[in-house]
């Protein structure tokens, strides 16, 4: 189960909020092998103030633009894999979006399958 967190700028028109859902999950069906309908999604708009992306960190430079995606899932896939993913999202981003590779952050948060309740307080993967 990945749980996305997608934190942007404030302002974005809901069909937009919505198409960066889609491309996320679209990526981790194909690169990441998530589960079909294994989907949860969290989006939160920030002001300003209080969405801080460092501009030109590791020598990339960030517009107004870039958002923060942070997917925690089960731990295991390979680092060709996370590649992949973060490339489909990136280029995703681009074409659907008009959003600038430049401003895609990904963070994954591996965790082990014990670590999920899907409902009823019980652990279905342990």
């Amino acid at each position: 189960m990945p749980l996305v967190r997608i934190d942007l700028p404030a302002g974005k028109p809901d069909q937009y909020r919505r198409t960066a859902a889609d491309v996320v999950y679209e990526a981790m069906l194909t690169t990441l092998k998530a589960p079909k309908d294994d989907r949860f999604q969290v989006i939160t708009e920030h002001a300003p103030a209080t969405l801080i992306i460092d501009p030109t960190y590791l020598g990339i430079e960030r517009g107004a633009d870039a958002l923060v995606i942070q997917i925690t899932l089960n731990e295991g896939r390979t680092v060709e894999a996370k590649q992949a993913f973060y490339r489909a999202v990136a280029d995703g981003l681009h074409a659907r979006l008009g959003l600038r590779r430049e401003d895609v952050v990904i963070n994954l948060v591996e965790v082990k399958k014990e670590n999920w309740s899907f409902g009823n307080g019980i652990a279905q993967y342990a």
